[in-house]
């Protein structure tokens, strides 16, 4: 006779954000045949890249083929980087095509979480009103660009009431509001180059930026013949960096090829400082550029260096102190003409929702996370985090985070370390940023750049996968290929494959 036992209730997962990697996250959940309740605080998905957040005329950093999911690739008629309009298309897409949407609550807001017997307590505010609900397990999918960073500063409000206008870069999305004014751009982040040269483009009356210290930049075509993603982006160059684990044998040859390594970043140096005139413009950096490479390494805004040569663009370094009716104050005493100040600051990461005894757990008192591979803390079962391990392949980053959080709610690691010897493996990571890599300690320590091949061999073997590579010298001299990753999906549960595809 057949089982008429009623199937188990299926599990429920709260995901929280419906970015890039909140929609993947679902997907996965979906895949492994979950409950999925996506809370989504605004009215759209894309999050970073939702129209309502995107400053005109924003681009990726990380080229088209990049910069997709693993077995979703970018239309080829987009261009190696893809504008903000056309990379929020392709996550709608996406979500339609992966039945994602109606899975998706907008504007509803994550108040608490708590831990709650048998899961997470979670309660909600939206459309209807609060309300609380358990659940299983609890995905955070809201990455690190959550609160834009403010910057409140004397005389500000005699500035806006003589009609001056503060925004963050986030807020500033008409290129043409800079038309016939005086703007000034705090930060030197690719936001801020971007908004100084829409500036000028759009017929600013001047345009100053004021910024700390500059930074390398790097082209989107080193020497304007070589796309970057060939140098940065291979198992070649990251092999030159020394890594959080390196073996015996690794660290040995690391150390014989010291001086050839400190001799491809000079000669790296100097192509940059070529190309973009540094000494000249005074904007060569002091920092070495391989102790600079991370997360907020951004690509040079095309013209950039070229509008400063030609005094377009006025540079100021340090910082602003305060306002005055059509002036913004600099921290050197220059009083500079303005009427519109863009504030390209960055963002804050924030997670007001956890209730203390989970901030303890997870938050170190210096801002670092306390998560094994950058996902989840032993001491929170039930709770996990997707897209915290920020890269320059974002999307890969996320789907990879995704398949590996989703293994261990349901216990199918191939290999999983025991609660204590992951409690030792984030003490040690956490050190080594601190001591040996003060550059990954950004972002709360969760910046996986530039070792992402290092990051994504530890989840695959976690996951006991590998990627489908062609052949071992294509795998270190070529790219990231994220279609390499795409056998995670033949890897779902038989009966739950339906649901991903």
């Amino acid at each position: 006779m057949p089982d008429m036992s009623p199937s188990p209730p299926r599990r429920r997962t709260c995901i929280i954000g419906a970015g890039i990697s909140g929609l993947v996250a679902a997907r996965v959940f979906l895949g492994r045949g979950r409950d999925i309740f996506v809370a989504e605080a605004g009215h759209d998905i894309g999050g970073v890249w939702a129209p309502s957040k995107s400053y005109p005329g924003v681009r990726t950093q990380t080229p088209r083929d990049l910069y997709s999911f693993s077995d979703a690739p970018m239309p080829a008629a987009y261009p190696e980087w893809p504008e903000g309009g056309q990379i929020y298309q392709y996550l709608c897409d996406y979500a339609a095509r992966f039945g994602l949407l109606s899975h998706i609550h907008f504007n509803t807001s994550i108040q608490t979480i708590a831990r709650a017997p048998g899961g997470w307590s979670v309660t909600l505010s939206g459309p209807d009103g609060s309300r609380t609900e358990t659940f299983d397990e609890v995905v955070i999918c809201s990455g690190q660009f959550s609160r834009p960073k403010r910057l409140d500063l004397p005389g500000q409000d005699a500035f806006t009431a003589a009609g001056g206008v503060i925004l963050h870069s986030s807020a500033h999305r008409q290129a043409a509001a800079a038309a016939g004014r005086d703007v000034v751009v705090l930060g030197f982040s690719k936001s801020a180059t971007d908004v100084a040269m829409q500036a000028l483009e759009a017929g600013a009356r001047s345009v100053t930026m004021v910024y700390r210290e500059p930074a390398w930049k790097i082209p989107y075509f080193f020497g304007n013949l070589i796309n970057f993603k060939n140098i940065l982006y291979c198992r070649a160059s990251e092999a030159m960096f020394m890594p959080w684990a390196p073996s015996r044998l690794g660290r040995l040859a690391r150390i014989l090829s010291a001086p050839m390594i400190w001799a491809n970043w000079r000669a790296l140096e100097a192509l940059l400082g070529m190309q973009f005139k540094l000494k000249r413009l005074g904007l060569r950096p002091a920092r070495r550029i391989e102790d600079t490479i991370h997360c907020a390494t951004s690509i040079e805004t095309p013209g950039f260096y070229a509008a400063i040569a030609r005094g377009a663009i006025k540079m100021v370094r340090g910082t602003l102190q305060s306002y005055a009716p059509g002036a913004a104050i600099a921290s050197t005493g220059e009083t500079l003409p303005a009427d519109l100040v863009v504030l390209a600051i960055g963002w804050q990461q924030d997670l007001p929702f956890l209730d203390a005894a989970t901030r303890a757990a997870l938050i170190e008192p210096d801002g670092q996370y306390r998560l094994h591979r950058m996902i989840v803390n032993p001491d929170l079962p039930g709770l996990g985090f997707v897209g915290f391990n920020s890269s320059f392949a974002t999307t890969l980053s996320a789907e990879l985070s995704a398949h590996w959080l989703a293994a261990w709610f349901d216990g199918t690691l191939a290999h999983t370390p025991s609660p204590a010897a992951m409690r030792t493996e984030i003490a040690r990571v956490l050190a080594w940023k601190r001591k040996t890599r003060p550059a990954a300690s950004q972002f709360g320590g969760l910046c996986i750049a530039p070792y992402h091949f290092a990051h994504f061999d530890e989840l695959m073997h976690d996951m006991g996968v590998r990627p489908t590579t062609k052949n071992p010298i294509a795998a270190t001299l070529l790219p990231i290929d994220p279609k390499a990753y795409a056998v995670l999906w033949s890897k779902l549960p038989t009966t739950q494959k339906e649901n991903a595809l």
